[in-house]
């Protein structure tokens, strides 16, 4: 092992915040939303077809959330699913001003974009 300092950075809690996207919370909540229909299909050893049958929602989407897959999903339509499966979803939303870093990585991620 070398002799070399590691610096150790603590995240926010949301990678996708961490790596600049200006939606990261949209993805964040995306990504906890599917993580959840991914449980439930492995624990009740659902296949995309039975997942259809039951729900409503065609395999060939439940093939995408299984393969994190989100960006044509809104976030209605994930809890819909999960309520399609038998889920109840609860939400809990927190308003707060972004602060300084945030906003530098926001303008940063935007000026790329154009």
């Amino acid at each position: 092992m070398s002799d070399e300092t590691l610096e150790i950075v603590r995240g926010s809690g949301n990678v996708f915040r961490d790596f600049g996207y200006p939606d990261a919370d949209i993805r964040q909540a995306k990504a906890l939303m599917g993580t959840q229909i991914i449980r439930i299909l492995d624990e009740e050893g659902l296949s995309t077809r039975q997942a259809e049958a039951r729900t409503g929602v065609s395999h060939s989407d439940f093939s995408r959330i299984r393969q994190a897959k989100f960006s044509r999903f809104t976030i209605d339509r994930l809890m819909a699913i999960l309520v399609g499966l038998g889920q109840e979803v609860e939400v809990s939303v927190a308003v707060q001003p972004r602060n300084k870093r945030e906003d530098a990585s926001a303008s940063i991620s935007e000026q790329a974009a154009t």
